[in-house]
């Protein structure tokens, strides 16, 4: 009856042991297949070296290009006038000066976009 027991008991642990050894076959299998497969995707020396350069000159550069060329030609069409001054009390509040300058100006201040409490700066 004892020995009974103690089968009973062993017998889930050598399925347990089983399994995991089962497993850790599998995962070194795969793992060493997704090495073959990333070392295989490298490419061999110069070929891999050939193929990024064309990857650069004919599709990074003229990428690159495309935008500069987009952002000058919405620039052309951009309006440079400032937007009227409203002066919303919840806005451009100073509770204290700015440590630099007048106190006025924000560290990043430009006269042509930010306004100051009163409104942009020589328009008066």
């Amino acid at each position: 009856m004892c020995t009974n027991l103690f089968r009973s008991i062993r017998q889930p642990e050598r399925k347990m042991a089983a399994f995991g050894r089962f497993s850790q076959v599998l995962l070194r299998s795969s793992l060493t297949q997704t090495r073959r497969q990333l070392s295989a995707a490298a490419g061999h020396g110069e070929q891999s070296g050939k193929t990024w350069k064309i990857l650069t000159f004919v599709v990074a550069l003229p990428g690159v290009g495309v935008c500069m060329l987009n952002t000058f030609l919405k620039e052309q069409h951009h309006s440079h006038e400032q937007p009227e001054f409203v002066p919303y009390t919840h806005l451009r509040i100073r509770s204290k000066r700015f440590p630099w300058g007048d106190g006025n100006k924000s560290l990043f201040h430009n006269p042509h976009v930010n306004p100051l409490p009163d409104g942009y700066e020589g328009h008066e």
